[in-house]
């Protein structure tokens, strides 16, 4: 029997999907506005999560973000993002122009999904062929090899992963597929297998049960955002576990001073802003890709929707500022929820910070291929702090960083044994382009009041009736 909250709840929700198929999303892509970026412009009916979905979709185009302001008040919201592609220019490839449009524009954000090309079919299709493990414990040298080890014994092929490392955490998503037949891996006896031996790698020397997970998961819609929400779900729960074992320290004090010294720790700072009934956030820290999508994604799957918002990240830092509320519209009041948030942004920035030397593997793909090149790794201490995995048709295309087992830069000896190992044909040393530059100025910091411009400056700018806000 349907009750009246839920009769209630059915009500808001279609007649949140009737006020968004009345004014459904303008975007507009315009190269004349400013010299240095091409601006895209969102105007839409508002919706909790819609600022996120924007983001990502200009992430996932591999766009960066140099400036973004953002206003939503009541049922509307209006964003501007200044983006560049990856060479640092403006956007001239209409292919690329159009699926801006098309991502973003009517009917595709929110509540239907954009209609697919047959390309995006058979993208679906290969990931729907695939088994889904979700993996997250506590990290030490030589774990990826260890994992991947089970895997491969286990006959299972491993399509994809994405590995995280942060707090002497890890996290990561495994796509398999079975070595013999390459279709997902249906077997629950076998599955169950998989979880178990998983659990027990993960866990290691730890007698902490609840320590180590490995599950086998649904679709994953976006794996970045997924690997966050595991890694907050981890980090809350083992802060739980501290605080009912008793412990006083916080196991990743010595992380978060290592990351200080090394000048990467953001500047997070949580404000109350009562007269405006806001939550005033403003984050300082050095720039790199994808920060942006880190840090709303971190706001809204913690509940907190953002109202106004300013972002700046021109030069080595960048600098954001947010008037956010929670979803039930109240502040942050309490210090306690102040304290969370700023923990919970400062560790999403941090985690996606890529420490150690890029290699990048490039060969034909085959069952085994990463059980082997981990354990080589292993084998000359190198420690993977962060993976990206992709098989392309036959080929595959992985990129690992690295450091040696007591967290140091890797020596060159030990690089270039690996690489007479492994190939040096097929594995590569490559300079990170998102590897710290020197900051500008003598402290390495630019001056707040030189980031932002005046209120008066940007809302006249947002409207078009100012060409430049520079």
């Amino acid at each position: 029997m349907m009750t009246c909250g839920s009769r209630s709840n059915e009500m808001v929700d279609e007649f949140a999907k009737l006020v968004i198929r009345m004014n459904p999303p303008r975007v507009t892509v315009d190269n004349d506005s400013d010299m240095t970026a091409t601006l895209v412009k969102v105007d839409s009916a508002n919706k909790y999560g819609t600022l996120l979905e924007v983001v990502q979709v200009l992430t996932d185009l591999k766009l960066t973000i140099k400036r973004a302001y953002i206003s939503s008040d009541g049922e509307w919201f209006m964003d501007v993002f200044h983006v560049v592609d990856q060479d640092g220019n403006k956007l001239y490839d209409g292919q690329v122009i159009d699926r801006i449009e098309q991502s973003l524009g009517a009917g595709s954000l929110s509540f239907r999904a954009p209609e697919r090309s047959v390309g995006v079919e058979a993208e679906a299709e290969a990931e729907e062929a695939q088994t889904t493990i979700e993996l997250i414990g506590k990290d030490r040298p030589g774990l990826l090899s260890e994992v991947f080890a089970v895997l491969t014994d286990l006959k299972c092929n491993i399509v994809a992963s994405e590995v995280w490392t942060h707090d002497a955490r890890v996290a990561a998503l495994v796509y398999v597929t079975d070595a013999d037949t390459r279709g997902a891996i249906e077997d629950p006896e076998r599955l169950d297998t998989a979880k178990r031996l998983l659990r027990h790698v993960l866990r290691g020397s730890s007698r902490d049960k609840k320590a180590a997970r490995a599950a086998i998961s649904a679709r994953v819609a976006h794996a970045q955002r997924r690997l966050h929400q595991m890694m907050h779900a981890d980090r809350s729960s083992s802060s739980r576990r501290r605080g009912e074992d008793g412990e006083a320290a916080d196991a990743g004090d010595e992380v978060a001073d290592g990351a200080a010294r090394s000048g990467i720790r953001p500047v997070v700072a949580v404000e109350d802003c009562a007269e405006r009934g806001y939550t005033l956030v403003n984050v300082r820290c050095r720039d790199r890709p994808k920060l942006l999508f880190d840090t709303v994604c971190t706001l809204t799957d913690m509940q907190y929707v953002v109202f106004h918002g300013t972002v700046i990240a021109e030069g080595s830092e960048a600098y954001q500022e947010y008037y956010i509320r929670h979803l039930d519209d109240s502040a942050a009041t309490s210090g306690e929820d102040r304290g969370r948030l700023c923990r919970g942004l400062e560790a999403a920035i941090q985690r996606r910070y890529t420490e150690g030397l890029r290699l990048e593997l490039c060969c034909e793909d085959r069952v085994g291929l990463l059980s082997d090149v981990t354990r080589i790794f292993r084998e000359h201490g190198l420690s993977v702090t962060h993976a990206e995995v992709e098989t392309r048709g036959s080929q595959a295309a992985n990129v690992f960083y690295v450091v040696d087992a007591s967290g140091e830069p890797v020596q060159g000896q030990a690089v270039e044994a690996v690489r007479a190992e492994i190939g040096e044909q097929i594995l590569f040393v490559r300079e990170d382009a998102a590897a710290p530059r020197s900051p500008p100025g003598r402290d390495g910091r630019r001056s707040i009041g030189n980031m932002i411009r005046s209120r008066s400056e940007k809302f006249l700018y947002n409207l078009g009736l100012i060409r430049s806000c520079s």
